[in-house]
């Protein structure tokens, strides 16, 4: 759900820390910086980056929520834009792929958190306000009826690591509550059982929420604190109430948990000295391997009631076929939703326009397909994919992982944006998961030549890998490039680029005031789209093949898929 990093009213990436460069594995994907030859890059037009921004912005476009009239204002708005950019449509000669989802919308009236200890009432959580719960289960009523709190830490199973603080417990018929993020994300290095300071994928919520519905919860509560979460409550209630929209399934939800959500920090304190324990010394203990799930002697009860509504959501595609080889594809990728209508502010706007989050984006995208399409088709194809529900939990791009309409085992690699940098550019460029792929071998010397260098993350503990739609790629086995600008802004510094990231984060990020504003310069996103250029170029004008590094996660499923290819 979060974006990576933000800077000077303008996302600038910061993520994933540049890692190990270890040795290529593959004599073809190996690359030295004199190996690659870095093509021109045809001029950005800014004017049609402030356009198309502002458009889908814009109040009219209500924030882009899919499944609305919005949605299908946004996705022909697209293909034009894709069309008239000089692409082709790309799913067999349409422009759409439909994505089948279902949204649900809770009442907000009976939705609050009833504590009770001993059979006595013990507090009530305020819907919105205190804690925010929902369900997956497509069902017009959900329910907790004094399902019994365990305290299972960080809510982790990791057989490969020696780690399960589930262990000894039977969940069955109780409510998980969780801490965010991993164990060690206090640490200062990234060297710790789960990356240290680094977040994995154990340290995201929607595998807390998976972990918890495979113990057999009926409930799983994340406790939301700000530093680990690298978002506020404002993030959390503007997020996660009113229509929330996920895949459709075949059991309609049935393998999930039956109620999942958040509860405020001074909530769970408040949950732990009912119980005669203190949070801070539960958090302590669940930071180490052996942690054992505590039970709380407390009961949680809530009715939720749903409104149900399925409906097709579409992802836009388009394509600019290969001249020599147009069977292997080279994408771009950037999601085209935002979260609507939400909690309004206190001037009473209440549409989350979403103008970085990801409208830039998206301008980004058409913008590429137009400089691509104006230098000539490359020796491979490349895709142009604007998916949709990256706000939902990657829902576009996983549908498009789970049913591609070009072979994931031919697909190269490509680039994923999610928010452009509108603001002046940085000396310094970040990668999101830098030191995983061979990929960084041929994004190096493009970075070189602008004068420029790759840094590491800021703020690794965000996750920030897991956290859009390159991931669901990855999963796949197709690595990926999501990078973009740093933090030390040409001529103001890095200590500016800091405080204009963590400004948009708390004041914008998933606000009514992500707003689109005239005085952007756009100059930080010119220097990247170059970069990006550059990239798809010299991956589709050549016949390399960049694999994950030995002992990635994703290696094994790259090999295995292109294994199967050749």
């Amino acid at each position: 759900m979060l974006i990576c990093g933000a800077a000077a009213a303008a996302l600038l990436t910061a993520c994933t820390p540049t890692g190990d460069d270890g040795a290529a594995n593959d004599g073809q994907a190996a690359q030295t910086e004199a190996a690659v030859e870095i093509p021109d890059a045809p001029a950005v037009e800014v004017a049609n980056l402030k356009s198309i921004t502002e458009t889908l912005s814009s109040d009219e476009y209500e924030g882009r929520a899919p499944m609305t009239p919005a949605e299908d204002m946004t996705i022909d708005y697209i293909a034009e834009h894709m069309e008239a950019a000089g692409l082709q449509p790309g799913n067999n000669g349409e422009w759409f792929q439909e994505v089948p989802l279902v949204e649900i919308t809770t009442d907000p009236k009976t939705a609050d958190l009833r504590f009770m200890q001993d059979g006595k009432p013990l507090f009530t959580a305020e819907y919105g306000a205190d804690e925010v719960v929902w369900t997956k289960r497509v069902r017009e009523e959900v329910s907790l009826d004094d399902a019994e709190l365990v305290f299972v830490g960080y809510g982790i199973n990791a057989p490969e690591k020696g780690w399960n603080d589930y262990d000894g417990v039977d969940m069955e018929g109780k409510v998980a509550v969780i801490l965010v993020n991993d164990p060690d994300y206090e640490m200062e290095g990234l060297d710790g059982p789960f990356g240290g300071r680094a977040m994995t994928y154990y340290g995201r919520w929607t595998y807390k929420y998976e972990e918890a519905a495979r113990q057999g919860a009926a409930g799983a509560i994340i406790i939301h604190d700000t530093f680990p979460a690298a978002y506020g409550w404002q993030t959390v209630e503007s997020s996660w109430t009113g229509a929330q929209v996920d895949m459709a399934s075949q059991d309609d939800g049935a393998s999930r948990v039956a109620v999942e959500g958040w509860v405020q920090k001074p909530v769970a304190e408040r949950l732990m000295k009912a119980s005669g324990k203190d949070l801070a010394a539960l958090m302590a203990s669940a930071k180490k391997k052996g942690f054992e799930a505590v039970p709380l002697g407390i009961t949680a009860s809530t009715k939720l009631n749903n409104t149900i509504r399925r409906q097709m959501s579409h992802n836009v595609v388009g394509v600019l076929p290969g001249t020599q080889r147009p069977e292997e594809y080279v994408l771009y990728s950037a999601h085209w939703d935002h979260v609507g209508r939400c909690k309004a502010d206190e001037t009473g706007d209440d549409i989350c326009n979403g103008a970085l989050d990801n409208a830039s984006g998206i301008a980004g995208l058409i913008e590429l397909g137009r400089m691509q399409a104006e230098a000539g088709a490359a020796e491979r194809s490349m895709v142009f994919l604007a998916v949709t529900g990256e706000e939902s939990g990657l829902l576009g791009s996983a549908y498009y992982g789970a049913n591609p309409i070009y072979p994931l085992a031919q697909t190269v690699g490509g680039v994923n944006m999610d928010g452009l940098n509108t603001m002046e550019p940085t000396n310094d460029v970040v990668v999101v998961g830098a030191g995983k792929s061979e990929l960084d071998d041929l994004f190096q010397p493009l970075v070189a030549a602008q004068d420029r260098r790759i840094e590491p993350e800021t703020s690794p503990e965000k996750g920030s890998y897991y956290r859009s739609d390159h991931f669901s790629l990855a999963k796949y086995g197709v690595p990926m490039l999501y990078a973009g600008s740093g933090v030390d802004v040409v001529g103001k510094g890095a200590e500016y680029g800091r405080q204009q990231e963590a400004d948009y984060i708390e004041n914008r990020y998933h606000q009514p005031a992500d707003e689109y504003d005239p005085s952007w310069t756009w100059q930080g996103a010119v220097k990247d789209l170059a970069l990006y250029y550059q990239f798809g170029r010299v991956l589709a004008d050549s016949e390399r093949w960049p694999n994950w590094r030995e002992g990635d996660e994703f290696r094994a499923i790259r090999d295995k898929s292109r294994a199967g290819a050749e």
